[in-house]
């Protein structure tokens, strides 16, 4: 049977972040197998005319997409900020050409985006997306946020998922604790990184061989500043984005994943973290509280609780039978409800409900 055409509108298979991380696994996967994926990217990390050039090359290549492999649905990949705005073009092209638009959103700063936004910015992102057959929300919460601009009809939940390393799991329960803390992702406020350099001295008085690898790019030259201020840059590692090889060495090397975020959708790097049964320890944002329970699976405190992150690492890495538990939890948490498998398979229901409809029309 001839598979079904699919155009994706994705960001380059380099670009450091979460989104790269959810469309990188599609490639090679079971979605290839049952579908024709026509991949148009339309972003990449660089300066500001790489980028121009790359958006130009974007819309050139899916204009060629819409008129000679007639795709018979667009799934595109979406935040806020910018991102919002490089996406109007393909909605817009894809509804000259009567295609059903998937918007697959990303997003996790919704007050700055939508609820403080002028009237006249919110009256765009209405139209816009309204334009589109369906949003994906990344968790319940998120469904709640985008029903304010949408019909709660128009929006289904498809979490993230796991990538999961049951080997990394069975090594950990053997091996001495590390007393490494490992987070991976932009650092700035958002994901919590000025926080980072208070929680590191509080808990560098009780432990004082204690290690944070901080994974990513970012205000690193801001956050060390801090760090030497409190006199604990001894502590911490910055070893930049990490990917691949190394970005496994350090899931495997580390006791707990840190992220302590204001904003998140379901953030891709605690699902990776969980794959690897890695105890969490997080905040009570966005999609977060679904995967990571207190005292199960790890620990949850509000944004800026410097103190109370402090104490559930302490706790986590002072008690060995709660790491083997909490570890033990995390993995089982993904293997049930949080691998690939899943994911595309909810996916797979989205394009066939409008697949069908486009069939039918």
């Amino acid at each position: 049977m001839k598979r079904k055409k699919i155009c994706m509108v994705v960001q380059d298979r380099m670009v450091k972040g979460g989104i790269a991380a959810v469309i990188n696994g599609y490639r090679g996967s079971e979605l290839e197998t049952n579908y024709n994926i026509l991949y148009v990217e339309s972003y990449k990390d660089g300066g500001r005319l790489t980028k121009l050039l790359k958006g130009i090359w974007g819309y050139l290549h899916f204009a060629k997409v819409l008129l000679i492999d007639k795709p018979e649905l667009i799934h595109i990949h979406s935040s806020f900020g910018p991102s919002f705005y490089r996406k109007i073009p393909f909605i817009y092209m894809a509804s000259w050409a009567k295609r059903p638009v998937i918007n697959h959103c990303h997003g996790a700063d919704f007050n700055n985006f939508y609820l403080n936004a002028s009237d006249k910015k919110k009256r765009l992102v209405e139209k816009i997306y309204n334009k589109c057959s369906i949003i994906i929300a990344l968790s319940e919460e998120w469904k709640a946020r985008l029903s304010k601009i949408v019909s709660s009809e128009k929006v289904v939940v498809i979490e993230n998922y796991s990538i999961i390393q049951e080997n990394s799991l069975a090594e950990r329960l053997t091996r001495k604790c590390n007393k490494q803390i490992l987070f991976l992702g932009e650092i700035g406020h958002r994901k919590g990184g000025y926080d980072i350099p208070e929680v590191v001295e509080k808990l560098a008085k009780s432990l004082p061989d204690v290690k944070f690898i901080i994974g990513g790019s970012g205000d690193i030259q801001q956050i060390t500043k801090l760090l030497k201020s409190k006199k604990v840059e001894g502590n911490v590692v910055f070893p930049g984005w990490v990917r691949s090889e190394e970005k496994d060495r350090l899931l495997r090397e580390s006791d707990i994943f840190f992220l302590p975020s204001y904003n998140e959708g379901m953030p891709m790097s605690i699902l990776d973290a969980m794959g690897y049964g890695l105890p969490i320890v997080s905040t009570n944002v966005g999609g977060i509280p679904k995967i990571v329970m207190n005292d199960c699976n790890g620990y949850l405190c509000n944004p800026g609780d410097n103190e109370g992150f402090a104490e559930a690492i302490r706790y986590i890495l002072t008690d060995k039978s709660k790491r083997k538990r909490m570890g033990k939890a995390s993995m089982k948490i993904v293997i049930d409800s949080y691998s690939l498998e899943a994911h595309i398979s909810k996916l797979e229901a989205v394009y066939e409900k409008y697949l069908t409809i486009e069939h039918h029309n």
